[in-house]
């Protein structure tokens, strides 16, 4: 154990660390003076149990969780099927499971799940080429059936991420360069379409979409493509709020608990999905672009560890994590400057909330896991090309 200590990447562990103060210092400026006075605290609780899981999963050889997958995604579905019927509400989303002191959110756990999973199912297909209709069918249903769960508690953010990471685990997979392009131009084909008959149509949707309980769609997509014509108090709110809170920041920021739209509460949830807006605020365009520069050294550093393992199923763990976590960066940033719709997605390793930080943490831990075991198969087998020593033809 104490070998594979010695093996471990210190700037992870580093870089987490000061993500991790500088969640606690964000999240006490969010909510000092609030209901939510306190959540710094649990915070800090969440992190204990964070770092317990990073370990935890580091020191466990991935190739365990790769070889129960089938259980784990089969779990992972049953979790999904049960909030769908007996889930706590929170924030409009059905997606939480009450336990007493805390709770949990499935579809949070759920992607971790997904990365384990198609893992184990692209590996088996040893390098192979993906066919159309055999491999990726087949496996989109695999990543379909949690959406359509997911989607169905109205979770949209968890629900695009199960998108993102068949995607990435499907181009590392060896999928053909024609299928990718074709692929790439149908879904950009099929998002401009969807855009230009929303902004056309828009009368028409809206009230279908009230007809059959859906307005909350059009409080997420409104401000996102018309914020023009979005109520600046209804649904356009949030996001009008956050833009202006980013644009105040400038540069430097206006200070640590001196944000003037955060600190008078004009800016709804500071202390999760919009942390990113405090930060902002804040400290600016040069605070914001460190917390970037974390991000990207960890990815960077998540790479590198993919590049260095030998054995096949490293690689796919890591880079379902990696598109995991760009989604969720690109996501939680973007639906506030106006790229990205607003969707209930957290800000990894900074917004406030156990389940997110725990799967985040043991994520980072499968990663070190690849770095820590993922040179053992190699190395324990008889290298084919080494040299050997001739047999006698007359021995």
């Amino acid at each position: 154990m104490l070998r594979k200590f010695k093996k471990m990447d210190y700037v992870i562990v580093f870089v987490l660390v000061l993500l991790m103060g500088i969640s606690i210092t964000s999240l006490y400026s969010a909510t000092q003076g609030t209901k939510w006075d306190g959540y710094h605290i649990n915070m800090i609780l969440f992190y204990i149990v964070g770092f317990i899981a990073f370990f935890g999963m580091s020191l466990l050889d991935y190739r365990v969780l790769t070889k129960y997958a089938l259980y784990i995604y089969l779990g992972g579905l049953a979790l999904l099927v049960f909030v769908m019927f007996f889930g706590a509400e929170i924030n409009g989303s059905k997606g939480w499971i009450k336990l007493g002191f805390t709770s949990l959110q499935p579809a949070e756990m759920f992607k971790l799940v997904l990365i384990i999973f198609l893992t184990y199912v692209l590996v088996r297909k040893n390098k192979q080429q993906l066919s159309f209709f055999q491999d990726v069918i087949p496996i989109g249903l695999l990543a379909f059936i949690p959406f359509a769960l997911v989607m169905g508690i109205n979770d949209l953010g968890n629900a695009l991420s199960y998108v993102i990471i068949l995607l990435g685990l499907l181009w590392i997979g060896n999928v053909k360069i024609s299928h990718a392009l074709i692929g790439l131009v149908l879904l950009a084909g099929s998002a401009f379409g969807g855009i230009q008959a929303y902004i056309h149509y828009h009368d028409e949707i809206s009230a279908f979409m009230k007809e059959g309980s859906r307005s909350h769609w059009l409080d997420r997509i409104d401000p996102w493509l018309m914020p023009e014509e979005s109520d600046i108090a209804g649904a356009g709110y949030h996001t009008h709020n956050a833009k202006l809170a980013i644009a105040s920041g400038g540069m430097s920021g206006e200070g640590y608990m001196q944000g003037s739209s955060v600190q008078s509460g004009r800016v709804p949830y500071t202390y999760s999905d919009s942390i990113f807006v405090q930060i902002a605020e804040e400290y600016g365009f040069i605070g914001s672009s460190i917390l970037l520069l974390l991000y990207f050294i960890l990815i960077h550093r998540m790479i590198l560890i993919s590049l260095e393992s030998r054995e096949r199923a490293g690689p796919f763990l890591i880079i379902g994590i990696v598109s995991m976590f760009l989604y969720q960066i690109f996501e939680n940033i973007g639906m506030f400057i106006g790229l990205m719709p607003l969707t209930g997605i957290t800000l990894p390793f900074i917004s406030y909330g156990g389940t997110s930080l725990v799967i985040s943490m043991a994520s980072l831990g499968v990663a070190m896991s690849v770095k820590l075991h993922g040179q053992e198969v190699e190395e324990d087998m008889p290298d084919p090309h080494a040299h050997r020593p001739r047999t006698p033809k007359h021995a």
